[in-house]
């Protein structure tokens, strides 16, 4: 399995239980739940940052080598 699908099976999972913590929720105040949920809601935010930091990697490459063609155009640039 891929780093991305592994990423969409972690943010699904978190997702439902996410509904389940609003669910419960409006039934009523509860500490502990909504500790749970900013916690799983950060935990989100993290897993779509890797997301879109995996899918800019697949698609320009390592930024080792997205930075060293850029310096290597620049040199070109200036060169000329």
């Amino acid at each position: 399995m891929s780093t991305i699908e592994n990423i969409h099976a972690e943010i699904d999972e978190l997702s439902d239980r996410r509904t389940e913590l609003w669910h419960l929720l409006s039934e009523g105040r509860d500490p502990v739940l909504a500790e749970e949920l900013k916690q799983l809601e950060a935990r989100l935010e993290e897993l779509w940052g890797a997301h879109r930091m995996e899918r800019a990697r697949l698609r320009f490459g390592e930024r080792d080598e997205i930075v060293r063609r850029a310096r290597a155009e620049e040199r070109l640039d200036r060169a000329a």
